[in-house]
């Protein structure tokens, strides 16, 4: 026992010299003999007796990425142009002058005897000065012009999951997030029923590719104002069906998807049903991600002592989110931030494929691990 310790001792500070520490978190560690084979847990691992996952397994996560005070407050810069724009213009004192002109995809304005003037970034004021610039060029008086944005092509918002019209909603105003879900006809609920249908823990906004850490919860059944943030062209808003009961499988396996949960489902049974790990996957500390994607907590189990039978296998509940990392990894916090990054970047590229696409297939997205989430 003392050169074993003493082994370890040694192990250990080679490490730390030559690696670094790694932060894992606590680690669920349910080890006891067990004679089923691999391929018996594999196949059966909903039929025998599943350890449970305490609260004492899991780590809670806070994101870095904070809600910015910035964002509740009201956007003070004027509207400007872009592509898909409509603007209508009138010369004053010039009858039947009335017409639109759109802002093509080079930014561009094609007006009258103008070429074609470049008012992408420009606010209505500036274009106005442009153009009557430009236009008093051809003409022996300068004209005065009267310009209106009559529909906005390029500033929108995506509005999508557990809402009565879900779609693309144009931004010409500063809207909130509460404003928003109010245009698109607000949450659905049970007939009869104060009780709505989403998914609040794991509904989530997206803004260039990020997760906000905007809480449904606090937002929409506490009143809490200091989640209804101001909208940003470009942001994704989806709230999830509760009825979509799934475990997400993803990272180093064979076919990253969605896992249909009807009761009982064990991690390995997950992990097989998705055709198992690769064979470089860092199996020994798999990711359980548990809670609301605003708060979550995260568990560190091995997988692969599970799967050859020399520790419990243990059971899931609707809506985890287990990643089978690629290599070791040095900060928990970063590593949950991440691995929930990727799954909120897929629900959203799968979400809007088949809202711009009725009926379509979901979309394979190629980011590290080849995540793949199916209908």
């Amino acid at each position: 026992m003392k050169i074993r310790a003493a082994l370890s001792l040694i192990w250990c500070v080679a490490f730390a010299l030559g690696l670094g520490c790694k932060s894992y978190g606590p680690r669920f560690n349910p080890y006891q003999p067990a004679s089923e084979s691999s391929s018996a847990l594999a196949g059966q691992g909903t039929s025998r007796k599943l350890a449970k996952l305490d609260q004492n397994a899991f780590s809670s996560i806070e994101f870095t990425n904070r809600i910015n005070p910035e964002w509740l407050k009201a956007p003070s810069n004027f509207y400007k142009l872009g592509p898909g724009d409509i603007i209508e213009i009138e010369i004053v004192g010039t009858p039947n002058s009335m017409s639109d002109a759109l802002v093509g995809p080079d930014g561009k304005i094609y007006y009258g005897l103008l070429p074609g003037e470049f008012v992408w970034g420009l606010t209505l004021s500036q274009t106005k000065d442009l153009l009557e610039r430009e236009l008093g060029k051809y003409v022996r008086v300068k004209p005065e012009m009267v310009l209106t944005l009559k529909a906005v092509g390029s500033k929108q918002v995506w509005i999508l999951g557990n809402v009565a019209s879900p779609g693309v909603y144009s931004l010409a105003v500063p809207m909130t997030l509460l404003e928003a879900i109010s245009v698109a006809g607000g949450t659905i609920g049970v007939p009869g029923s104060t009780e709505d249908l989403a998914d609040l823990q794991h509904s989530f906004v997206m803004r260039d590719g990020k997760m906000l850490s905007v809480d449904f919860e606090r937002l929409l059944r506490k009143g809490d104002f200091t989640q209804n943030i101001y909208l940003q062209s470009g942001d994704f808003i989806y709230l999830r069906p509760a009825a979509a009961r799934n475990v997400y499988v993803l990272g180093a396996v064979a076919q990253p998807n969605l896992v249909p949960f009807s009761g009982t489902i064990s991690l390995v049974s997950a992990i097989s049903s998705v055709g198992g790990t690769l064979p470089d996957a860092y199996n020994t500390h798999v990711a359980v991600i548990r809670g609301s994607l605003a708060h979550p907590e995260i568990a560190i189990v091995d997988y692969k002592a599970m799967f050859k039978g020399k520790a419990m296998d243990i059971k899931l509940e609707a809506g985890d989110l287990v990643y089978v990392p690629f290599s070791p990894y040095r900060k928990l916090e970063l590593f949950a931030e991440q691995v929930i990054a990727q799954f909120v970047s897929t629900v959203a590229i799968n979400e809007g494929y088949r809202a711009v696409i009725k009926g379509a297939s979901p979309v394979g997205v190629s980011v590290p691990g080849g995540i793949y989430l199916g209908p």
